[in-house]
């Protein structure tokens, strides 16, 4: 086997749950092949190409194999290399956060954090 339908691929791969969500995501626009953005859930895939999902988050999918039949979730992950590359963490990197109350706020100023809170804040 040199090639399979991308919705095939999707549901062997664990991508998605069903063939019907995979038809959806491929009709949405949601996934492209090489670059090229497909339309048919019938188009083939072949081993090598990449395959880009954007669904919640995006994913880079490069296809490695194919299965006859949807295995378990550790043979689903022997079909693709995930070439998503997360950027390390910086070191010293600055977080702002909120700085520890040191005392309870006055009235005054309990009014004013209710104002600022109330959606229709027109002052």
């Amino acid at each position: 086997m040199d090639r399979q339908r991308i919705d095939k691929w999707l549901w062997h791969a664990r991508v998605v749950r069903t063939r019907t969500a995979a038809a959806g995501l491929v009709g949405g626009g949601l996934i492209r092949i090489n670059g090229a953005r497909i339309d048919a859930a019938s188009r083939a895939v072949r081993i090598g190409d990449v395959v880009t999902i954007a669904f919640d988050t995006i994913k880079i999918l490069k296809v490695t194999g194919f299965s006859e039949r949807r295995g378990s979730a550790t043979d689903a992950t022997l079909l693709y290399e995930d070439l998503q590359v997360v950027a390390p963490v910086q070191q010293g990197n600055p977080t702002v956060e909120p700085e520890a109350a040191t005392r309870r706020p006055n009235k005054r100023e309990r009014r004013d954090i209710v104002r600022l809170k109330r959606p229709d804040n027109d002052h």
